[in-house]
C-alpha cells in the first residue's frame, strides 16, 4: 500500500490542547512514516468552535474568560493555564496567556477553508495557532486575518474579500454538522482513515500505534470509533 492514510482533524484555533495535540500528532505520524514501506499521512483540518458566543473583542485576558466560562476563581484559572503552558513547553510551544486576545474564531475557520481552496490549509492552520498562542495576535478580525494570509503567500485582498462575503461560512457549518453526526463533543479529535476516532492530545506513541494498526487493516471499513490503543 502506498496511498497515505487520511487523517481528519477537528480542532479550534483558540484551543490550547489542539496546538499541543497537533505537535504530538506530528511527532507520532513522523514515527509511523519513519518505519518506511511507503507509509505516509494526509491531513485535513475541520472546523470546531469551542465558544461560538464569544465576542470578537472580548474584554479581559485569558484567565478572565476561563474564570467566567468555568465558573472558577481567577487563581484557579491562572493555575490551570500555568499547567497547560507547562505541557505546551514539553512539545516546544511557548504559550503567552497574558498576551492572548480571546476572540470569536469563526472567521479564522473561514480563512482556513479559504487557504485549503488555495492549497495552503496546513500552513494557515499553523500560522493562526502560533499567532494566537505564542505571539499575542488577534485571530478574530478580518484585517488581521488577511495579513496572516499574506504572510503565508496568499493574496491579502482576495482573502479579505472572501472573509467579508463569508464565502466559506457554509464549509465551516458543514464541518460542524459532521462533527455532530460523529458525536464529537470536544477537540482535538482525530478520525483516522475513517476507521478510528482518537480524542484529545494523546502521546506521539499512541498516534503512531493507531496509524500502524490502520496500515495493517487498510482494507477494513468502519464508522469512526474510539481507538483501543
Amino acid at each position: 500500500m502506498t496511498d497515505p492514510i487520511k487523517v481528519d482533524i477537528w480542532s479550534d484555533v483558540a484551543c490550547p490542547w489542539c496546538y499541543i495535540g497537533k505537535r504530538k500528532f506530528e511527532a507520532g505520524s513522523g514515527l509511523f512514516a519513519g518505519a518506511g514501506d511507503g507509509r505516509g499521512v494526509e491531513v485535513e483540518y475541520h472546523s470546531f468552535e469551542l465558544s461560538p458566543d464569544t465576542p470578537v473583542d472580548f474584554e479581559g485576558i485569558e484567565s478572565d474568560y476561563l474564570a467566567q466560562h468555568k465558573g472558577i476563581s481567577q487563581e484557579q484559572a491562572s493555575e490551570m493555564l500555568a499547567r497547560v503552558g507547562g505541557i505546551a513547553k514539553q512539545v516546544g510551544l511557548d504559550y503567552d496567556f497574558s498576551a492572548m486576545h480571546h476572540t470569536n474564531t469563526v472567521k479564522a475557520h473561514e480563512l482556513i477553508h479559504y487557504a485549503k481552496a488555495h492549497g495552503k490549509q496546513s500552513e494557515m492552520k499553523e500560522r493562526l495557532l502560533k499567532a494566537y498562542f505564542v505571539e499575542g495576535g488577534h485571530v478574530g478580525r478580518i484585517d488581521d486575518l488577511a495579513e496572516y494570509a499574506a504572510q503565508i503567500g496568499l493574496d491579502r485582498e482576495d482573502a479579505r474579500a472572501a472573509l467579508e462575503r463569508s464565502d466559506y461560512l457554509a464549509a465551516v457549518r458543514e464541518d460542524q454538522a459532521v462533527a455532530q453526526e460523529y458525536g464529537i463533543g470536544g477537540v482535538p479529535f482525530f478520525v483516522i482513515d475513517g476507521k478510528y476516532g482518537v480524542s484529545g492530545a494523546q502521546e506521539a506513541a499512541t498516534f503512531a500505534q493507531v496509524l500502524e494498526q490502520v496500515w495493517h487493516e487498510r482494507d477494513e471499513s468502519a464508522e469512526p470509533e474510539e481507538a483501543t490503543a
